[in-house]
């Protein structure tokens, strides 16, 4: 700024005052945790009378995600807005701006919501992602996948996650390609959604990225994810690439937060491929699963980064100190191989040295439901991974 001050939008918002936030999921909740150890209160808003956060806060609103009026209602008793879920309605967001600032912004989240929609943003502003087609029909996904080569993965456009809403195509040797087409078809709910031509993949990374409304920008080393089913089962930082891929992930991920003019933080999900290039799959403009291990790796967790981001304070550093890793823990360890319930031994997995619990306060288990995780130390990222898959092997 001309005369050196901060503008209004950019004032320090500091310990004491409110922070809301949209979802009360474990992602809200470690969010809120990391909040209130900086002296902050949390209001949170939420469909679901027993999330997670609600046993951390210090109030929560039942609404959905499109009640317009109780977001405004969660705005006029905090200082800022934050999200731990990408589902609020466009309404939502704007009911909300008018009583306090909404970070992220919607016309952002608006983008983000949409598969379609974020797949042309990223490819109209030249960042790197692999070949699709969006589908509206049954038949436009028969001619997605016959022109992508039929080797396919299907998405819906919208919600769907940890592989809700989405169908593979050329992956089944005992099905006909039409059989996997209406499979598929099925999948994406029968509406709108985008077709990807399956890549060669090497592996699969995240890069987080927090940015201040002062312009502040800080970029974490990327973390290596693997996933079982379409779901994450372990990741761990720093993921093993060459110098030059680990500062071209991290430039991809600080351009694509500079174009956004991102308040806040935002993971970004990208392919490794087998002939050396980067390219983008999701973005996520909220904590992400992928960097959890960031509260035992790196001097700053991506839950205080992100109160941090949207309180204008100054940024903390993201330097990986010691490699760690994180295992999810799915709600089938709570159940026997008839459903019946059961009672993982926590007790062997603590056992392992350098390896803690994170539990989720979440009331059902189910198969498929993340419950918590465990994460783990190691002088070296191989060695944090190993820890912690031996200490889930043991529940």
């Amino acid at each position: 700024m001309a005369d050196g001050k901060l503008s209004a939008a950019a004032q320090p918002i500091l310990p004491g005052a409110t922070i809301g936030i949209f979802g009360g999921g474990q992602l809200g909740r470690m969010t809120a945790m990391a909040a209130r150890g900086m002296g902050y209160r949390i209001l949170v808003l939420d469909p679901d009378p027993a999330c997670p956060a609600r046993f951390v806060v210090d109030g929560c609103i039942e609404a959905g995600w499109d009640d317009s009026r109780e977001a405004a209602n969660l705005a006029r008793g905090c200082d800022v807005i934050t999200l731990e879920i990408e589902q609020i309605s466009a309404a939502s967001m704007a009911a909300a701006a008018n009583f306090a600032p909404v970070r992220p912004g919607g016309a952002m989240l608006a983008i983000i919501q949409d598969r379609v929609e974020q797949k042309d943003w990223l490819r109209r502003n030249g960042f790197p992602i692999g070949d699709y087609r969006a589908v509206h029909s049954l038949d436009d996904v028969r001619e997605a996948v016959e022109a992508l080569g039929g080797r396919c993965f299907c998405k819906s456009a919208t919600g769907g996650y940890d592989g809700r809403g989405q169908g593979k195509v050329g992956f089944n040797a005992g099905a006909s390609r039409e059989q996997e087409v209406q499979a598929a078809w099925a999948a994406l709910g029968e509406g709108a959604g985008v077709v990807e031509k399956a890549v060669d993949l090497e592996r699969e990374i995240s890069v987080l990225v927090a940015r201040s409304p002062t312009g502040e920008v800080k970029v974490y080393p990327a973390a290596w994810n693997h996933h079982e089913e379409q779901i994450l089962a372990w990741s761990v930082m720093p993921a093993p690439l060459s110098d030059a891929m680990a500062a071209e992930a991290r430039q991809i991920a600080e351009a694509i937060a500079d174009t956004f003019q991102l308040e806040g933080i935002l993971a970004v999900e990208l392919f490794c491929t087998k002939d050396g290039k980067l390219l983008v799959n999701e973005l996520a403009p909220r904590p992400h699963n992928s960097y959890h291990a960031s509260e035992r790796a790196c001097p700053t967790s991506q839950f205080e980064q992100l109160v941090r981001a949207v309180c204008c304070l100054p940024l903390g550093e993201v330097e990986v100190v010691q490699p760690a890793a994180i295992a999810n823990l799915l709600g089938d360890l709570w159940l026997d191989e008839n459903g019946a319930a059961r009672q993982p031994h926590f007790d062997a997995a603590l056992a392992v040295p350098g390896v803690r619990l994170h539990l989720y306060e979440k009331l059902r288990p189910r198969k498929g439901r993340k419950m918590g995780h465990l994460s783990a130390i190691g002088k070296t990222p191989d060695q944090a991974v190993k820890a912690v898959l031996q200490a889930k092997a043991l529940m």
